[in-house]
């Protein structure tokens, strides 16, 4: 690939600004995956595919996962993904970098913040691929300029169901893969390398925590900012906020910035959450370094470590630093899954089983009110997380208005189980959702009919894209992976 950094001391070197900022690695520290195994990774994939029987289920073979819905258990091998978790190559006078499915946002951060670049959206936990993110959706701050993470693709070479290899760019003879591919959750394919881009960043990130007394007030102020990029005459690259409460709720406003002195550390005993929260009337200030922004949520996975006591003092002290992140607390969760470990200690209190709430829905901005407080009455989780979100392009299976602002709601917990409709408070949400012209993300327990599924998720156009990339059935269909759960 000629212009293309593949080693130390080819390309740009670190802008002068950027190398102050201390927790990121250096040019050439991170290694790149030659040409060659890539190759030799790929070939490994499709033979483990045409080994996998007919009729069998097809899934990756690996440890980690950051779906939240549980899948029925096979004896069957998965795809064999060894030697797709690396950054091929960085660019960055173009700017791009050509990345592995497998590879994780940590690696690619830690390749690319080397030359003062990071991809145009870095979903909050570490351990989220691209493939996973492009297949699936990632959000994060910068999304509300930037769009979700499958927007800043500029190409894709996706194993199909079919078994082929084919490279799908926005225009061309694959353009109907490219575009219908996210959300298709690894039911049409699964990408081995994407050509991704970047944009600039400096070596650390400055926060205003603005306090908002209501939700309308806080979502006009989203309006504004995602229409004219600024505050109060400062520039705003990066937008997200917290509710806690119906009269409690705060924006975090960032900018890049040089990192003029000692920046906050929400790595040890402070908890980067509770950091915004604040009863003055003038906003507080703070500053991360870039990469520390980055991975601000993934220390406490945002807030759900409480769940475990590892926001306890004597807690988290005790509880190891290296296991305080996300992957390990999704090992928590899976362990919880196959044993039911929560559902045995809440019976053998005397309580009911609980329902799991765990889910990140899109409302128009116009319905954000109406949804934040119709949430805030009827369930009974806090905080919750908002971002806003601009697509810019034609996503047929997750189809938001293009140029319009919708607002990301996330949260993540559980409530009381109905004995009577296991899933009744998921449902509730999900009436809500589009009753409010909204969507929801894939990645977690759905209940929808198959009929209503379809409206949302692509109908004719995913039965298009099936047709000519999976013809034979290989891999499940989008309906029977996110809501039967098979």
């Amino acid at each position: 690939m000629p212009g293309f950094v593949t080693a130390a001391g080819q390309g740009r070197s670190t802008p002068p600004r950027f190398a102050a900022a201390g927790r990121a690695r250096t040019p050439g520290s991170w290694t790149p995956v030659s040409w060659a195994d890539h190759e030799a990774a790929v070939a490994r994939l499709e033979a483990s595919y045409r080994a996998i029987p007919d009729g069998s289920p097809v899934r990756l073979a690996k440890k980690t996962s950051n779906l939240f819905r549980a899948r029925a258990r096979t004896d069957v091998p998965g795809l064999d993904v060894s030697g797709l978790a690396g950054v091929l190559s960085v660019d960055p006078v173009a700017r791009t970098a050509d990345v592995q499915g497998m590879c994780t946002y940590a690696d690619v951060v830690d390749a690319t913040l080397a030359h003062g670049l990071v991809p145009l959206v870095v979903p909050q936990l570490r351990t989220i691929t691209l493939g996973g993110a492009v297949t699936g959706l990632g959000i994060e701050s910068t999304s509300f300029r930037n769009g979700l993470p499958h927007e800043s693709v500029v190409e894709m070479d996706i194993l199909t169901g079919s078994g082929e290899i084919v490279t799908a760019r926005p225009e061309g003879e694959h353009a109907d893969l490219f575009h219908g591919f996210p959300n298709s959750y690894g039911t049409l394919g699964y990408a081995t390398r994407l050509r991704i881009t970047l944009e600039e960043v400096d070596a650390a990130v400055a926060l205003r925590h603005v306090r908002f007394h209501d939700v309308q007030s806080l979502v006009e102020v989203i309006g504004r900012i995602v229409d004219t990029g600024e505050h109060d005459g400062e520039v705003v690259e990066q937008l997200d906020g917290v509710v806690f409460s119906a009269t409690e709720a705060y924006l975090t406003l960032g900018h890049r910035a040089p990192l003029t002195g000692p920046p906050s550390d929400y790595t040890g005993s402070e908890i980067y959450y509770r950091s915004i929260q604040h009863d003055r009337s003038r906003p507080r200030t703070d500053l991360l370094t870039t990469h520390d922004y980055l991975w601000r949520w993934d220390t406490d996975w945002f807030w759900c470590s409480r769940a475990f006591g590892a926001q306890q003092p004597l807690v988290r002290r005790l509880w190891p630093k290296r296991l305080r992140n996300s992957a390990f607390y999704w090992k928590l969760i899976a362990l919880d899954h196959r044993f039911d470990v929560a559902d045995r200690l809440e019976v053998r209190h005397g309580r009911p089983p609980r329902e799991r709430v765990v889910q990140d829905i899109e409302v128009p901005l116009d319905r954000t009110t109406e949804f934040v407080g119709w949430f805030l009455r009827e369930v009974p989780i806090e905080p919750i997380w908002l971002c806003p979100v601009r697509s810019s392009g034609t996503w047929p299976l997750y189809p938001l208005r293009p140029g319009e602002t919708y607002v990301n709601v996330g949260f993540w917990s559980s409530v009381p189980r109905d004995p009577g409709d296991p899933g009744a408070t998921n449902r509730l949400i999900e009436a809500k959702v589009t009753e409010l012209e909204g969507h929801k993300s894939l990645y977690s327990d759905s209940f929808y009919d198959e009929g209503e599924f379809w409206q949302h998720y692509g109908g004719d156009a995913y039965a298009a894209l099936k047709a000519r990339y999976d013809p034979g059935s290989r891999l499940l269909d989008l309906y029977s992976k996110a809501v039967r759960r098979t």
